[in-house]
């Protein structure tokens, strides 16, 4: 009996071994899955299961498969921190998130203090790599500080007798933005007539159009997303105002069109280069459009936030928190972003921001 108890051990054991060792690598991606955000959330999911679908296809991460968890947390700090601590306990070995930059900056101390590597595809806040709290925080996106630099120098060269009213949604990147995008309007001798903030999730901006009116406001900067902004757009049409339209990357989803109709035609805004526009990417893209899906905004970020981390686990032979980070330091990485590779903060070394008008329905770059 005692051999067979040692045996039956043994076996176990074995198969145990046998089962963690051919077991799913699994990684993640969080946004607002769900909200007045959702369409990013949707963005972000749309990546990411075609990046785990493409690895997989062509024989997965040191020849296992990867498996995906999907994380909703409503661009809400505190259900960001909760997805986190779920993530972790399902044992994710990777995040390419999360969208919101208020969410991920609180998420990123517990993936930091879990061992799990964080790259968001699109939280552009400053914070969330000069504060990192711990090495293996990323990003693939640019930050505010950058997109501020060319918004603001963009305003005062070409609206400098224009009235410019700045506002934001009091959020770490709607506010963020506005005040980087300020900052640099104002150093390079342009003032703003208004600098407000607004409150987001509401349905009626016409005390802050009328307030703008009253102002004679020209050019509208909007620190915040696409929901708000396009309310204000219908709503300074609605009374007669022909201001133009003026935001970041947060505008780039067809569901600001689908809010203002063609009120919203000639809204500028800034966002990096168009990955669609990579040569290199065009066979991927006509794949996600053969599924009926347009890789618009931050679609490709998140697919390529996770072919970086693939890559640097094939590259470090490992998918251990530590060589993952050596790797994701010291390699350069092929996306369908271009080449990248991160600094010493672990921001993306990638071309900075560009402006686009909303025209007819879409965007696309600033003639």
């Amino acid at each position: 009996m005692k051999k067979k108890l040692l045996a039956g051990i043994a076996l176990s054991a074995a198969l145990a071994f046998s089962g963690t060792a051919n077991a799913d690598i699994a990684i993640a991606t969080a946004g607002p899955m769900t909200g007045q955000y959702a369409s990013f959330g949707a963005q972000m999911k749309a990546g990411a299961e075609q990046a785990v679908e493409d690895i997989n296809a062509a024989g997965g991460v040191l020849g296992q498969q990867l498996s995906l968890e999907i994380g909703d947390d409503a661009c809400d700090p505190k259900q960001a921190v909760a997805v986190a601590n779920q993530m972790a306990g399902k044992g994710v070995v990777f995040m390419a998130g999360h969208f919101c930059s208020g969410s991920s900056i609180p998420s990123s101390a517990v993936y930091a203090e879990e061992g799990i590597v964080q790259i968001s595809p699109a939280s552009t806040n400053p914070k969330f790599t000069d504060e990192r709290p711990g090495p293996g925080t990323y990003r693939v996106c640019g930050r505010d500080d950058q997109q501020g630099q060319v918004a603001g120098a963009f305003l005062a060269e070409n609206f400098g007798d224009t009235n410019i009213a700045v506002v934001h949604d009091k959020t770490a990147y709607g506010k963020g933005l506005a005040d980087q995008t300020k900052k640099f309007m104002n150093e390079a001798g342009k003032a703003e007539t208004l600098y407000e903030a607004y409150t987001a999730g509401e349905k009626d901006y016409t005390a802050l159009v009328s307030k703008l009116k009253a102002e004679n406001i020209g050019i509208l900067y909007v620190g915040g997303y696409h929901t708000e902004a396009g309310l204000m757009v219908r709503q300074m049409r609605d009374q007669g105002m022909d201001t133009v339209l003026v935001s970041g990357d947060a505008l780039v989803t067809d569901e600001y069109w689908s809010i203002t109709g063609d009120a919203g035609e000639g809204t500028l805004m800034t966002f990096s280069p168009d990955p669609r526009k990579n040569p290199d990417a065009a066979p991927l893209v006509e794949k996600f459009r053969a599924k009926g899906i347009e890789p618009e905004g931050y679609v490709l970020y998140t697919y390529a936030a996770i072919q970086a981390w693939a890559a640097a686990a094939e590259a470090a032979g490992s998918t251990d928190y530590d060589a993952i980070v050596k790797a994701l330091n010291d390699g350069a990485f092929k996306t369908v972003l271009g080449d990248l590779s991160f600094d010493d903060k672990g921001d993306v070394t990638l071309p900075g921001y560009v402006f686009y008008e909303w025209k007819a329905g879409k965007y696309d770059y600033l003639n």
